[in-house]
């Protein structure tokens, strides 16, 4: 009966684990008071940028305005090359700053040094501020207790194996392996769970900013820039304004050029 034992250790991680991923999901789904005020404007497309990808979509964003108009180059081999090195607002700065003296980088770099930009995580704080954005904490827990999960799956299906051994076969399995079954499925569903409702564990905007992106009108055909400082609600002023558009709300995939989707997708692990 020494298998119980590995039983007992199996149902306590699957409970404890379980609980945890249970309790930070409600917390990160908790709804917050958004600002009046933030709720009745439109969002500008680095604001659209974060609530929809985080800071990374963000740095995606600024690399691909500044390359539509020319002021960097981007190539498909994952390197970028500053064209204009006088930044129009902040953000443009930080990519400059973070290309280096040189002029010239790869982008795994940049886009690491972008992520943590002062101004990218001034914009989260004033969206978290506004209602608009999850706090880092409740996603950090979300992300946390989902990892505990997966260690506890696996650790429910070594102590089974470890039990299996310990029975022998004459006295038959069977039993054992059912009641391992059961803590084992318990993980298996919490996780398909959060992967299905909670992915990317969680989301970046809150209800009232998913509302907020959910007014973007983003055309089928995304060809060409607006300024990201514009309102993302309006209509702009060109092709390159439903390009970025497109790209603030739905990411690299919206993108038409194969060779900048490498340059982005290829080397920054999208």
């Amino acid at each position: 009966m020494l298998w119980v034992l590995f039983l007992l250790v199996a149902w306590c991680a699957a409970i404890v684990s379980c609980t945890r991923l249970c309790l930070a999901a409600v917390a990160a789904a908790e709804p917050m008071d958004p600002d009046p005020a933030a709720e009745g404007k439109d969002l500008s497309l680095y604001e659209a940028a974060f609530l929809s990808g985080g800071p990374r979509r963000v740095g995606d964003l600024v690399l691909v305005a500044m390359c539509r108009e020319r002021r960097l180059l981007l190539a498909h081999t994952g390197w970028v090359t500053v064209v204009d090195p006088d930044g129009r607002d902040e953000l443009e700065r930080s990519v400059i700053t973070a290309i280096g003296p040189e002029g010239q980088s790869p982008v795994r770099p940049v886009r690491t040094a972008l992520a943590t930009a002062v101004p990218v995580r001034a914009l989260g704080e004033r969206l978290v501020a506004a209602g608009l954005a999850v706090p880092a904490s409740a996603r950090t827990n979300v992300a946390v207790a989902v990892r505990q999960v997966r260690a506890a799956c696996a650790l429910v299906l070594m102590t089974a194996a470890a039990a299996l051994l310990l029975v022998p076969p004459a006295a038959g399995r069977g039993p054992v392996a059912a009641w391992f079954a059961l803590p084992l499925l318990l993980t298996a569903s919490s996780l398909l769970i959060a992967r299905l409702e909670a992915h990317p564990y969680s989301r970046w905007a809150s209800p009232a900013g998913q509302r907020l992106l959910g007014r973007i009108d983003v055309p089928p055909r995304r060809t060409a820039g607006r300024r990201p400082g514009a309102g993302a609600g309006d209509g702009g002023d060109g092709d390159d304004g439903d390009l970025l558009t497109a790209l603030a709300v739905h990411g690299t995939a919206a993108l038409p050029d194969p060779a900048l989707r490498a340059a982005l997708k290829a080397h920054w692990g999208h």
